[in-house]
């Protein structure tokens, strides 16, 4: 699912249901899940998992993946990416930083919000959007997909500033593929002064989405220039 929302220097590898959750772990790694529950642990390990065989298709020896400031993983020199996990799914996107400035994954399941999530993530702008869409596709949880894009954004939006972005200073606008594939685009416009990527200062973030097998997936990728 992952794969296809990012371009060919991106590595995702993702796993469905459990099995990557028996994945060893790194003892410094093991220290920092040591008294967290299982769930917890399993969802760990199995991300990490997907992270080192995209080092191995990289031809980046497998290596510890440490949570940094906020939990954003400390990834090996020279390498940018983003990780996400949900019930029974789990993926890791990697690619050589010379490639591409930010990266950002996420996936959920496709399904509603709490109730009372969707006010605390929206702006009045994107829940008018959000009518539109679900009228017209009623099949998709359009508020889920906008939660997963805002994700993602912040996924990208932190490597490129260490600073925290919130869920209202972006203004999230979705697009829908023509066909029969349940897919699309979105753009992040920022409202709050955006990271400088060389020598520009970035307005917005794109990304692609998808739904399919029971969840909702979006990517961002910022280019260098």
């Amino acid at each position: 699912m992952i794969e296809e929302l990012l371009p060919e220097t991106v590595v995702a590898v993702e796993s469905f249901g459990q099995d990557a959750g028996d994945a060893p772990l790194y003892p410094e790694e093991a220290a920092r899940v040591a008294q967290a529950v299982d769930k917890r642990r399993r969802e760990f390990a199995a991300v990490r998992s997907c992270a080192r065989r995209a080092m191995e298709k990289l031809g980046v020896p497998p290596q510890p993946v440490l949570p940094g400031e906020r939990g954003a993983p400390r990834w090996p020199a020279g390498l940018t990416g983003s990780m996400t996990h949900c019930d029974g799914y789990c993926a890791a996107a990697l690619v050589r930083a010379t490639d591409l400035a930010s990266v950002g994954i996420d996936a959920e399941p496709d399904g509603p919000l709490p109730e009372g999530v969707l006010a605390s993530v929206s702006l009045p702008t994107e829940a008018r959007r959000l009518r539109r869409l679900a009228a017209d596709r009623p099949d998709v949880h359009w508020e889920r997909l906008l939660f997963s894009a805002k994700e993602s954004v912040y996924k990208a939006w932190f490597p490129l500033t260490g600073t925290w972005l919130d869920f209202m200073e972006a203004d999230v606008e979705i697009s829908v593929d023509p066909g029969e594939r349940v897919r699309g685009g979105f753009r992040a416009n920022l409202l709050v002064p955006g990271p400088w990527v060389g020598d520009r200062r970035l307005g917005h973030f794109e990304g692609r989405w998808t739904a399919a097998r029971g969840l909702v997936a979006t990517a961002v990728t910022v280019p260098h220039g």
